[in-house]
């Protein structure tokens, strides 16, 4: 019996596996179901990364702008 590992779940499910590790994969979930538990969470973990919307806080943005415009002054003195 072939091992599925969890990185093998994680490339199937971004359909990065060849033809024989899909197959390989496809029936090994049919026939495995803590496998095809591990597959949904993935899953479900994938759909909800794509809802996930992040900012960063005005205080980092600020803190960069302020070492920019630092930088800027100083190549532009010399």
């Amino acid at each position: 019996m072939i091992k599925i590992t969890p990185e093998d779940l994680v490339r199937y499910l971004y359909n990065e596996t060849s033809e024989q590790k899909t197959a390989t994969i496809k029936a090994a979930l049919q026939s495995d179901w803590n496998l095809r538990e591990s597959y949904e969470k993935l899953l479900n973990s994938k759909k909800n990364l794509n809802r996930i919307k992040h900012s960063p806080r005005a205080e980092s943005v600020n803190k960069i702008l302020e070492y920019a415009s630092k930088k800027q002054a100083q190549v532009t003195s010399h």
